[in-house]
């Protein structure tokens, strides 16, 4: 069996990380703050002092890691041990990052003599935890062909997307959509607070109605309780934003909705609501009225 390496043990990666080592995958892992490793130490994995031996055991590094800054430090790309890390093994970007880093990425990798694919994920905390998600791939053929079964314990899902950085774009689509949804979503439990209309009412008709998904029901639920504990925080979903706003520029594509949402989110954030639900977008929404 492949040993896998899994470095970034988030709000995402530690669910993720940990079904693949409830499955009984060989998995050494990673993290900046040590404590998140505990439950995957329970679960039978090998916790790395650092990244040098997380990619000394494993053939397959997957990276959940935050940003562009956190990648390259992993990797330690431009210094020595870039081409030692990446050498002979395949290296699975799983993060949201812009689509031309990841590209460029994808040549040093290659240059350093490994192998690169992109593999980000739909989903927030729940379906993480679910093992639910659904994975986007990019890359070379051979190499997509022996990440996709490793994914298998995380992913109810995987869809092959060409070549890099194929999987990022079409999860900016994906989220473009995402965004849009639950904002809308948000503002209309606004418009139902102000007139005073009952929220539970309007949930069940949600509910029971045609829109209805997983995800708005999960959202509704966090905006008639008015609780916000993290699924997709309100600063990931920012950071998602502007990635998107930014390939649609380049591209010469509008984005008018998505203009709107990016600037409630920044607004949501400026309110110190930063660390929520991105369903608690609804206070940027109230504070504009």
């Amino acid at each position: 069996m492949v040993e896998l390496g899994f470095i970034g043990l988030g709000v995402m990666g530690q669910p993720m990380a940990l079904n693949l080592a409830r499955a009984g995958v060989p998995l050494t892992v990673w993290n900046r703050t040590a404590a998140r490793c505990a439950p995957l130490a329970d679960a039978g994995a090998h916790v790395a002092t650092g990244p040098d031996e997380v990619f000394g055991r494993a053939d397959v590094v997957l990276l959940m890691l935050a940003d562009e800054a956190a990648v390259d430090a992993v990797l330690d790309r431009g210094g020595a041990g870039f081409g030692a890390r990446c050498r002979g093994r395949t290296v699975v970007q799983m993060g949201t990052m812009p689509a031309d880093y990841s590209h460029a990425l994808a040549a040093d990798v290659a240059a350093a003599g490994g192998a690169y694919v992109e593999a980000p994920v739909s989903g927030s905390r729940g379906p993480a935890e679910q093992g639910s998600l659904v994975a986007m791939l990019s890359g070379a053929d051979t190499d997509v062909d022996r990440v996709r079964p490793l994914l298998a314990p995380m992913c109810a899902e995987v869809v092959d997307c060409g070549p890099v950085p194929g999987a990022l774009l079409m999860k900016f689509a994906v989220n473009l959509f995402l965004i849009t949804m639950v904002t809308g979503l948000a503002e209309a439990y606004g418009f139902a607070e102000a007139h005073k209309l009952d929220p539970a009412l309007l949930t069940r008709i949600l509910d029971a109605g045609p829109m209805a998904s997983a995800v708005s029901r999960a959202k509704a639920a966090k905006l008639l309780a008015g609780e916000f504990a993290v699924q997709a925080s309100i600063t990931d979903v920012l950071k998602n934003n502007r990635l998107i706003a930014e390939a649609a520029r380049a591209a010469g594509v509008a984005s008018p909705l998505l203009d709107v949402c990016h600037a409630l989110f920044g607004e949501a954030v400026a309110l110190g609501r930063g660390g929520e639900d991105m369903a608690g977008v609804v206070h940027a929404i109230r504070a504009r009225g």
